[in-house]
């Protein structure tokens, strides 16, 4: 039986490999042993899935294991966005949800999420709570229906996220909008509810496919072809994505030009406080955009800076009044809703103010540059052995380069990995993943030719040629 350990949110394995029927009941019943000394006052679990290979069935072992424990498993009647069961949980009042997805990860990949009573990813605190708890309990089985139904989806949820977005200013637009499923679980949802406003929305893989149509089901440039073109076919003024299970998503502008999620949380800052008069702190992971932090100091916002995965976010959110959070990978939750990502509103809100603003998608971020600065970004992921990557990332902290790509050094972050800072505020990261041999290199510089370099001597420090 294969390791397990859980990453940023949840844990995640290779099909057949690591994430096996056998390891599914260890880790659910882990989780079930977790709720089970939260003495909760709700016996109802929630369990959802992707729309990945087999897991239907992962789901139902998942509620078979919750049943053998003494949980009403309530088991979604189809693939649905994670942000939905993190939802109703809390909406419900229920001992927590269950997810098997591996979100934005390749098709070979499954995991599990689970979703906690208050309505967001389970924090660093309960995660330990859960792996102190793998391995403890023989998993218990119950394979009979009196413990497990099927359910379908409530209209709650919708009826929430529409109240927050004002499609009377998307209406006026009168825009096409191109929504792109990448064959995940967020399937033709936004196109049904711009569909009850009477906007103008055409939907591209909404079909599900446990391969992705041969691509990662992220919503990053190089997996969005097919939403470029649809753009462009369509004459659309926008397309959006979202990633396998909707919780994170991605943007394109009328030319078919990548938005990316640094660009997408600032634009929403902007007009949250700008437009709509919300206030609050703002949270960004430690690979986010340092245009953000020139947009709270001028808003007058506190900006707080956590390590990378969204737990660390919903963390802040369950404590303190944050307007909104984001990361670099495309999750972004904001006040209002649950302390959780959800792809689903936060289209609909980038949708809602790009269409207020009466600019292209494009003319946004030009008006962005020249208020505050030109940035770019970069990320490569690296396939190296583990060993090297964490061996990489300790040199550099201990031990970093006084110049690197003709920049003079100004401080060394290591919140997250190591993250170079330089004088004009340019700065990389790299940080190795500490359950798969990939080395994630970030890069943020004024321009596209320094971020070359940057990256590109990043690179040669990997050994990558």
């Amino acid at each position: 039986m294969s390791q397990i350990k859980f990453g940023t949110d949840g844990w995640r394995g290779v099909i057949g490999r690591d994430f096996t029927f056998a390891n599914v009941e260890v880790v659910t019943q882990a989780v079930a042993d977790y709720m089970e000394a939260q003495k909760p006052d709700s016996r109802s679990v929630l369990v959802g899935y992707d729309c990945r290979f087999m897991a239907q069935q992962f789901a139902r072992r998942v509620a078979e294991v919750l049943a053998g424990n003494s949980f009403q498993a309530e088991l979604l009647d189809r693939p649905f966005p994670t942000p939905y069961v993190s939802y109703e949980a809390k909406r419900r009042g229920l001992a927590g949800g269950v997810m098997v997805t591996a979100s934005h990860n390749p098709p070979e990949f499954c995991g599990i999420k689970f979703k906690a009573p208050f309505g967001g990813s389970a924090t660093p605190a309960i995660v330990q709570e859960i792996e102190k708890r793998l391995h403890q309990t023989t998993p218990r089985i119950a394979t009979g229906a009196e413990r497990i139904t099927e359910v379908g989806p409530c209209r709650e949820y919708f009826d929430h996220v529409k109240s927050l977005v004002d499609f009377g200013v998307i209406e006026k637009a009168k825009s096409r909008v191109v929504a792109d499923a990448m064959h995940g679980a967020g399937r033709n949802l936004l196109g049904q509810i711009l569909g009850e406003f009477g906007i103008d929305c055409l939907t591209i893989r909404d079909n599900p496919d446990p391969l992705f149509g041969g691509v990662f089901p992220e919503p990053m440039e190089e997996n969005l072809g097919a939403l470029r073109a649809a753009i462009l076919n369509a004459k659309a003024g926008i397309g959006l994505a979202t990633d396998g299970d909707a919780d994170r998503l991605g943007a394109m502008d009328g030319e078919g030009n990548y938005v990316n999620t640094h660009q997408i949380l600032a634009l929403l800052i902007l007009y949250l406080v700008r437009q709509r008069g919300w206030k609050g702190k703002v949270v960004r992971t430690v690979s986010q955009s340092v245009m953000i932090d020139r947009i709270c100091l001028k808003l007058g916002l506190p900006c707080v800076i956590v390590p990378i995965g969204f737990k660390n976010i919903a963390d802040l959110m369950l404590q303190e009044d944050i307007l909104i959070g984001g990361e670099e990978s495309g999750g972004v939750g904001v006040k209002n809703h649950i302390p959780e990502r959800d792809g689903i509103l936060i289209s609909l809100l980038l949708l809602e103010a790009f269409a207020h603003s009466g600019l292209s998608l494009r003319q946004g971020i030009e008006d962005l540059w020249k208020e505050f600065g030109e940035f770019h970004f970069r990320r490569r992921d690296l396939h190296v052995p583990l060993e090297f990557g964490k061996d990489l990332v300790e040199r550099l902290r201990d031990d970093p380069p006084s110049r690197y790509a003709d920049l003079t050094l100004q401080r060394v972050d290591s919140l997250d990995g190591t993250k170079l800072v330089f004088t004009d505020e340019s700065w990389i990261l790299f940080r190795q993943s500490g359950t798969e041999p990939l080395l994630r290199i970030y890069c943020e510089a004024g321009s596209l030719d320094q971020v070359r370099r940057m990256m590109k001597e990043g690179e040669d420090l990997a050994q990558v040629r």
